[in-house]
């Protein structure tokens, strides 16, 4: 059994964006003429100011995620969102490219009581899986008692409105530690790429 730590990495994101969304905008406005170098910034902050939000959907961004099932699971209640996850159904555990044994995200605040018993049960977990595909049981039969903290990696897209949302939702002090965790990565790089937008907390007109 292997233990991995969560991880995020940017996969993609549009360049330009500020300037695609103040070129979309000003349509609207017919005040294409007004655009300059540092114009964005300021027409930006109008939009979303006037709660025009719909505007930040034209740019998009797509980040790897690594982190638990259970983390996956809140992750895709998001569901404006495109993903591509890791198939329990088809990956073999068991066989070579995965080493040979499963791969888990630790729970955070374990004390080493709870660290012994969690980590125990992942044992157990590993040796019913394999014991599965040994009587001949098909992975997406055997993953029936993979563990909830069984590691997972998936790509998410979506537009920067839904972004904010997400942004929103996720780091809330109420959210998740480990969804506010991959979350509060999330936004630190979207705040590099993307200041115009990402620079200020979500509001609710996001």
């Amino acid at each position: 059994m292997k233990i991995v730590p969560q991880s995020v990495s940017l996969e993609y994101i549009i360049p330009d964006a500020a300037k695609i969304i103040e070129a979309a905008g000003r349509t609207c406005y017919k005040s294409e003429d007004k655009i300059t170098p540092e114009s964005a910034a300021k027409f930006i902050k109008m939009l979303m100011t006037r709660g025009h939000a719909s505007v930040i959907e034209h740019p998009f961004a797509s980040f790897r995620v690594i982190t638990d099932r259970g983390v996956s699971h809140e992750f895709v209640r998001h569901r404006l969102f495109s993903y591509s996850q890791e198939s329990t159904r088809y990956c073999n555990y068991s066989q070579g490219k995965h080493g040979g044994e499963i791969t888990v995200i630790q729970p955070p605040n374990l004390t080493d009581d709870m660290y012994d018993a969690w980590h125990d049960a992942m044992l157990d977990a590993e040796a019913g899986y394999f014991l599965l595909l040994k009587q001949g049981a098909k992975p997406e039969i055997a993953r029936s008692v993979l563990p909830t903290c069984l590691k997972t990696e998936f790509v998410a897209t979506a537009n920067f409105r839904e972004w904010r949302h997400f942004l929103k939702m996720r780091t809330a002090p109420a959210a998740h530690p480990q969804m506010r965790e991959i979350a509060g990565w999330i936004r630190d790089v979207l705040v590099k790429e993307c200041p115009e937008v990402f620079g200020e907390e979500p509001s609710d007109v996001d």
